[in-house]
């Protein structure tokens, strides 16, 4: 089956890399025109906006600053007239360990929360608002297999942080439904990404692949399928659920 995006606006943030970037080829793909959000490589972020055509456009904004999050989502609101979906991508993975000085390990903490938290939250609070105006919309956040099994010590922020994203996610798809508002949660496991790398120069690609089921670790390109399904209207029904993608690393 083909899926037809044509006619749709999609935001992705973080689109400029990694699970980002193959969505942002996905959707384009798929006939979408495409937001591509970046935090600072906005030279990457317009090189894909070219590279995918369609009408796509790049669009820089720092995610740490919670004031950043309303002009971004205006700025591509008044670029493109309307926003049919909202892919809350962009997330950093800061590991800090906790016998370390306390001031690190808050800042990373704060910063991880900002970032895949914060920022997410707030960009949802703006779709909301537009889709209630325009008829509905479609939501897809981009959690972690960390939420619901844990992460390393070192990395408790990150874990904690997806967390609140699958209970923020939850709540918008039970109080907005009516409204022509779904949303979706998608969890990846290990993937291989530039935010990964810093975990497998830590830990070792062998201890990232040690407990999937699969016979290669997870791609950036096995991810964006599924975001294309979820925001073609196909499965609205399943408004409010996890996706896991984690090779088979956490089943639940």
């Amino acid at each position: 089956m083909h899926i037809d995006l044509t006619s749709k606006t999609v935001l992705v943030t973080g689109g400029s890399r990694g699970i980002g970037a193959a969505s942002v080829r996905a959707f384009a793909a798929s006939g979408a025109q495409v937001a591509v959000h970046c935090g600072r490589n906005l030279e990457a972020a317009k090189a894909l906006a070219a590279e995918v055509g369609g009408g796509a456009e790049a669009f820089r904004a720092d995610l740490a600053d919670p004031a950043a999050c309303r002009p971004l989502w205006e700025a591509v609101a008044a670029r493109f007239g309307r926003i049919d979906v909202l892919v809350n991508n962009a997330g950093v993975a800061t590991g800090a360990p906790l016998d370390g000085d306390e001031a690190v390990w808050l800042e990373s903490w704060t910063r991880t929360m900002a970032v895949n938290l914060t920022a997410l939250g707030l960009l949802c609070r703006e779709a909301i608002g537009h889709f209630q105006a325009h008829g509905g919309g479609r939501i897809i956040n981009i959690s972690s297999r960390a939420a619901f099994r844990g992460d390393a010590p070192d990395y408790m922020a990150y874990a904690a942080s997806k967390g609140g994203v699958v209970a923020l996610t939850r709540s918008i798809a039970r109080g907005f439904g009516k409204q022509g508002i779904v949303a979706f949660d998608v969890a990846p496991g290990f993937t291989r990404t530039e935010m990964a790398q810093d975990f497998i120069d830590q830990y070792g690609e062998a201890y990232a692949s040690s407990d999937i089921a699969l016979s290669r670790l997870t791609e950036p390109r096995d991810i964006a399928p599924m975001l294309v399904f979820l925001a073609s209207g196909l499965a609205d029904h399943a408004t409010g659920t996890t996706i896991d993608l984690n090779a088979g690393s956490y089943v639940h």
